[in-house]
Parts: C-alpha cells; structure tokens; sequence
C-alpha cells in the first residue's frame, strides 16, 4: 500500500507557493509513475527543471487485460466508461457530518461561494463583451472577494485550471497565486473554478466547471450554495 514519505524540507500543503530563503520561489514538480493515476513524488527544484535533453519515438507495446475476478476493494473499472476525446470534469462539494453547521464554516463557505461566484461573472462579462479573459484576472477576481472577507491568510493555493483529457489539462490555469498565468481563455476550452480557504482545524472549497464558447461562458452543472447537512 502507498505511504507518504518526507524528505528534506517541504511546503505544509501541495501546489502552494513554497519559497527559498531569499524570497524566491522553489520550482515544483510532480514526477509520476504513471501521470496522476499512480504513485508519484512532488519534487521542489531551486531552478525549473524545464532542460529537453532527448526527443524520441516511443513504440507501445501491445497492451491486453489481465483478470480481476472477483474485483479488489476500491476498484472501478473505468475502462468501460471509456469516450476516446471526452474532457475530463472536476467538481468539489462540502458536506458536515452533523445536524447543524458550525457558523465558523458556514461563513467560510459563504465566502467561498461569492469568491466563485465573482469569478464566473467576471467571465462571463467579458466574454459577452468580447474581450479577452486572462487566468490571472479570473484568480484575482475570486482572492479579492477572500481578501475583504478576512481570508488572505487562509488562501493556500490558484482559483482554477485547465481542464482537457487529462483532469489538469494544458491550457490556461486560473492563476496569480502560485504563477502569473497571462495566457487567454479561448473559445472551446474547459477550466474550473474552485476557491478554498483552510484553516488548521477545518477546510472548505467549492469547485465548478466551465466552458468558453465565442462570446459566451457557461457552469456545466449545479451551484452549491451552502454547506450539506449529513445527518
């Protein structure tokens, strides 16, 4: 089974700004077995480790299924919900296992939810105007609203990114936190939006997709707009 092993000095949550002594950024990377559907290992550079040092052709072999019967814990076989170029979705609900929410989480999440709801209008807004949307406004947009609210501290990672046939895709992420992402959105892309503030005894996030199309964006699916109650 897969532990987690720390060494050397490392941030206190991933894809968060981790920073060298003298105030610069460590460059993060995320080395995997097999992408992120495997064991992988998040390593902390003090230079981008973006060198090509070799371009080849590779051959795969000749793949086949071996028998999983009858089937382990856990597993889904995802193989058959396959749809060769479907873009992958990304959505984060809260719920409280109790009958009444807290009201320190409730305003968290209030929070959250109108940091969400700024940045799909700010979209959506200039996108029916026609103007170009950058990942970083979308970012600043959302951590603006956290800010007013008292969250500044609470803020750990970007508002969004790409979506595509890999969950995290390579298009423009939602981001002025972690990098400057001055790239446009453009027509026929996917990203989320998904603010969170976290605090050492709880956190919270809401997480929301969304598509571009010409002069237009558009939620692909529902709103939370408060904290689920389980029991």
């Amino acid at each position: 089974m897969p532990y987690y092993r720390r060494v050397g000095e490392v941030p206190p949550k991933r894809h968060t700004q981790f920073r060298t002594p003298d105030g610069g950024l460590y460059a993060e990377e995320l080395m995997g077995q097999e992408g992120f559907s495997s064991d992988s290992s998040l390593l902390y550079h003090r230079y981008p480790p973006t060198a090509i040092v070799a371009a080849e052709e590779f051959a795969p072999p000749a793949w086949s299924r071996l028998p999983n019967r009858p089937l382990k814990p856990r597993h889904f076989q995802t193989h058959k919900l396959d749809a060769p170029g479907a873009v992958f979705a990304d959505i984060t609900w809260v719920g409280f296992a109790g009958s009444h929410v807290p009201e320190r989480f409730a305003r968290a999440f209030a929070a959250i939810r109108d940091a969400r709801d700024a940045a799909i209008r700010l979209v959506q807004e200039m996108a029916r105007a026609g103007r170009d949307v950058r990942g970083w406004q979308v970012d600043r947009a959302a951590a603006t609203v956290l800010r007013n609210a008292g969250y500044d501290r609470q803020i750990l990672h970007r508002t969004g990114h790409s979506l595509g046939e890999t969950v995290h895709g390579n298009g423009v992420n939602m981001d002025d936190y972690e990098t400057h992402d001055d790239r446009r959105l453009l027509p026929g892309t996917g990203f989320t939006i998904e603010p969170g503030v976290y605090f050492d005894d709880f956190g919270v996030r809401t997480e929301i997709n969304m598509v571009v199309a010409e002069r237009d964006a558009a939620v692909t699916g529902p709103l939370q707009t408060e904290i689920l109650r389980l029991m």
